[in-house]
């Protein structure tokens, strides 16, 4: 399977595409204004201790409190030793077949223990180091834990518990054995890493320096923590182009292209001072048209956003997200079959996997997912459809969960969420249906009129482009959006004139040239 990374970099934004056999798999979209706080470490405050939830709110500085479950506290006071024993044995074969993620999902899997009361770990006031393990999503806040991690190309650093862990992807023993015994040579007493999948076939010396860059990290975020008065940010994660770098490029990616010089530069230097190996398989992208359209990535983007998918045979899904779960239905839709109608059912269940597991991946859907398989009489068409859905789920790097397919053809699974599915990154309730559908936001809508401005001055001599928008999308163009039009305009010495158009809905526009 070949697989490729193509990274859009604007101004605005910072778009990644994850291609394999030439098909986008997954989607990763970070806002400059707007920048995601997975990861982020902060300094905070007990506001409020809720003994009926064993869990607080923590305020960290942000517009929503954090909830700090009890199962998530770690303590390395002498008065918690006995409860950290306790989560060592509980949580000690886990650890070694834990699975690597992309980006912020790797954490310390903690079992919850239900005999230690959260009343008895916080108080009101009290002061705390936490780490945001889940963006905030919906009306919610961050889910947050104070087992903190610091993620390198190699290694996940875990200062506060005693453990090694070795991901499970990588499979070979002898070489899960060498890892091992390289990670207990180098590591010190009373700190634990996870040893990533990108570690396999690395030497030593590749491990003591990611120790090194790890440790040094740590002691940054203790001093930093000892100065610093609560609620404030102790340590950020990297951006998204770093972020990649580290967690997505590995040794099965043939090339990453990227569209900015600026950020190929800071690539470059990443590459060279940790990647020296794939310095090469970073390309710049300088082709005329867009890097998202010349890999048909817009059109997926935007498939994506839709409700209904049609299957090559004729028959569909739909999705429908929203807060506590997704249900995805099966139909046959314009698909007859040629036998009978066991056979046509199980065909069309079977092709619909293949897609479900495709969107669920490019969308990021996360948490309750249930699936409506068209009704099958045979006990023997549901396990194949049961099977394939379980084999099809096992490229996915999220954790996912399945029960068996109830009687009334419904299949029920789980799918680990951390951070929001791409329907909610690019869009935002309808203002013209009271929220029953979803449109496209003003930022979104902003930055298509950018991509679009582009095209056309790309092709069109003429010295002026007129952008004829919604009030409100006008608004966002000149206030907060003014640097992305001023830059257009020194890119291609054309002025740009922006019209309001009452008539036009939010994503709605008209671009002419002049």
């Amino acid at each position: 399977m070949t697989r490729e990374i193509i990274i859009n970099s604007t101004l605005q934004e910072t778009r990644v595409a994850v291609l394999e056999n030439n098909v986008v798999s997954e989607i990763f979209v970070e806002r400059k204004k707007d920048k995601g706080i997975m990861g982020n470490v902060y300094k905070g405050k007990v506001t409020k201790v809720l003994p009926g939830m064993q869990a607080a709110f923590i305020e960290i500085g942000l517009e929503k409190a954090g909830f700090l479950h009890a199962g998530d506290i770690c303590d390395d006071a002498g008065a918690y030793e006995k409860i950290l024993d306790q989560e060592k044995d509980l949580t000690k074969d886990k650890i070694e077949v834990e699975e690597e993620t992309f980006s912020d999902e790797e954490e310390f899997p903690v079992s919850k223990i239900s005999s230690v009361q959260i009343e008895d770990l916080l108080k009101n006031g009290q002061e705390i180091l936490v780490q945001v393990s889940r963006e905030p999503i919906g009306s919610k806040g961050p889910r947050l834990t104070s087992y903190i991690t610091l993620p390198g190309r190699y290694l996940v650093f875990m200062p506060t518990v005693d453990h090694l862990g070795i991901s499970r992807r990588i499979e070979d023993k002898n070489e899960r054995l060498r890892l091992k015994n390289i990670m207990n040579g180098l590591r010190t007493p009373n700190s634990g890493f996870i040893v990533r999948t990108a570690s396999e076939g690395m030497t030593e010396e590749e491990f003591k320096s990611d120790i090194d860059f790890l440790t040094k990290l740590w002691e940054t975020v203790q001093e930093k923590n000892e100065k610093r008065q609560a609620p404030s940010m102790i340590h950020s994660d990297m951006d998204l182009v770093f972020r990649v770098l580290r967690d997505l490029f590995t040794p099965e990616v043939e090339r990453l292209l990227i569209d900015s010089k600026t950020d190929y530069e800071r690539c470059l230097d990443f590459a060279e001072k940790y990647l020296p190996q794939y310095h090469t398989r970073i390309e710049l992208y300088e082709g005329r048209e867009p890097i998202f359209d010349t890999f048909g990535i817009e059109i997926e983007i935007d498939k994506a956003l839709g409700r209904k998918v049609w299957l090559k045979s004729g028959g569909y899904i739909v999705i429908d997200q929203t807060e506590a779960l997704v249900a995805i239905d099966v139909n046959t839709g314009r698909y007859v079959g040629k036998k009978n109608l066991e056979e046509t059912i199980l065909k069309t269940n079977l092709e619909a996997i293949k897609e479900i597991v495709y969107q669920i991946r490019l969308r990021n859907i996360g948490g309750i997912i249930i699936i409506d398989f068209i009704d099958m009489e045979k006990e023997e068409s549901r396990d194949k459809v049961f099977h394939a859905l379980e084999n099809a789920i096992k490229g996915d790097r999220s954790r996912t969960n399945i029960l068996k397919i109830s009687e009334l053809g419904l299949v029920q699974m789980t799918r680990k969420r951390v951070r929001e599915s791409l329907s909610q990154s690019l869009c935002q309730p309808c203002i013209y249906c009271d929220g029953k559908g979803m449109i496209k936001s003003t930022t979104t809508t902003c930055y298509e009129i950018f991509r679009e401005i582009t095209r056309l001055a790309l092709t069109d001599p003429g010295k002026k482009i007129m952008v004829s928008v919604h009030p409100d999308v006008a608004d966002m163009l000149y206030d907060e959006e003014s640097a992305g039009i001023e830059e257009l305009e020194r890119v291609f010495q054309k002025r740009i004139i922006i019209k309001t158009d009452f008539d036009n809905l939010i994503e709605q526009y008209d671009i002419v040239a002049m």
